[in-house]
């Protein structure tokens, strides 16, 4: 339920310095070198996500790749801001922000090591509303991800949810700042629940799954990882590489003058300062980013404990749809609308249900299927709608 905001917090909460950036390229932070085959290992391992495709040379070799892949959730590695940057243009005074979901859409081509990957950064648009913060902003930007060939690999429509920083250390749950114990016996039935997913990827293997085959109704196969651990949440952020100093020509970019406060803004990600002293512009220990990992600064925006990444719960979800495809399957357009973090402690459950199955105006064999992720205590955490093409029987 929303909290009662008065007439005069209404006003303060002004917006439209954002309406200068619409529709407008901004800056980009583009990468310095080619990717590497080890920048795909580290992004998979970060993301839970044990495909041989993108990690094992010798089964790489026989797909139809014939070399190691990248996943279809790996453009946003090379953004600075994991495709926010386009949905935080604007000033909004005493702010703060968290990642509230992405939609995303899939062309072909594929990244491999050895590739550019540039990003054309554009904000879209804007809207104002009552949460739980109060009045809050769900402001969102593209991005437009394109190889050295200039071709366009995926669009990324990213919303950032800004609100008042008075109004975050309001809204934490007490009672959510112990984490979880779980019991070695509970721990060994979760290494079970896991394998059977990455079983099920052995099982496809290089084969085909028929668009034939699929049935409205088809529950996909459950995937479970965690429990989280700020040991986690640093491996998901070094797997980024605009986390690893040196590796962007990065923008000019001053976070207070976006209206964060100047106890969460710093140096995060400042190209001048990573010269002079890039400890102090790494966002695990300065910056808005050191909420995910410190609770104290957690705290002061909303959270009750440490927590993941936005953008590696719409990674999470690409993973997850394009496991289930196999190597000659595609995720070809999906929606992540997140509703709650992953907190240090819990576990993450995905499953998802095929709800229709189609065939579009290009040719290609669709399923769509809703997805949902969950803790275990069954609160959502995101939940969607995807489009994955599957290769129909040949006759």
């Amino acid at each position: 339920m929303a909290n009662p905001v008065s007439d005069l917090a209404e006003q303060a909460f002004d917006c439209s310095d954002i309406d200068q950036y619409l529709g407008k390229v901004i800056d980009s932070s583009p990468i310095r070198e080619p990717l590497g085959n080890n920048d795909i290992r580290r992004w998979v391992q970060a993301m839970h996500y044990p495909n041989l495709a993108h990690f094992d040379p010798a089964y790489a070799a026989q797909s139809r790749w014939g070399k190691l892949v990248a996943p279809q959730s790996f453009p946003i590695v090379m953004d600075d801001s994991h495709g926010t940057s386009a949905s935080c243009m604007g000033r909004i005074a005493e702010s703060h922000l968290l990642f509230g979901g992405d939609e995303f859409w899939h062309y072909g081509p594929r990244v491999f090591g050895g590739d550019v990957i540039v990003n054309e950064r554009i904000p879209y648009d804007y809207t104002v509303k009552q949460t739980g913060f109060g009045p809050t902003c769900f402001q969102r930007g593209d991005n437009y991800y394109r190889n050295q060939n200039g071709e366009l690999i995926a669009k990324q429509r990213s919303t950032a949810i800004r609100y008042r920083a008075a109004a975050g250390g309001d809204t934490v749950n007490k009672d959510e700042f112990e984490e979880p114990e779980w019991t070695d016996a509970e721990l060994a039935a979760l290494e079970e629940r896991k394998f059977a997913w990455v079983q099920m990827l052995h099982d496809l293997g290089h084969g085909e799954r028929w668009w034939d085959d699929v049935t409205v109704g088809d529950q996909l196969p459950e995937r479970v990882f965690g429990p989280h651990t700020v040991a986690s949440f640093t491996t998901e952020w070094r797997s980024y590489l605009f986390t690893v100093w040196g590796t962007l020509d990065r923008r000019q970019i001053d976070l207070e003058a976006l209206g964060f406060t100047k106890e969460m803004a710093g140096h995060e990600n400042d190209p001048v300062m990573e010269r002079i002293n890039p400890a102090i512009t790494d966002g695990a220990y300065y910056g808005p980013s050191r909420g995910h990992l410190f609770p104290k600064y957690a705290r002061k925006i909303g959270m009750p404990r440490a927590y993941g990444y936005g953008a590696s719960m719409g990674a999470w979800v690409t993973d997850y749809l394009a496991g289930w495809a196999g190597e000659w399957g595609m995720v070809v357009h999906s929606t992540a609308n997140y509703r709650g973090p992953a907190l240090a402690g819990d576990v993450t459950i995905q499953t998802a249900e095929v709800v229709d199955k189609m065939v579009d105006e290009e040719g290609r064999h669709l399923v769509q299927v809703k997805h949902l992720m969950q803790n275990q205590k069954g609160v959502k955490m995101c939940l969607g709608i995807a489009e994955i093409e599957l290769p129909k029987k040949p006759g």
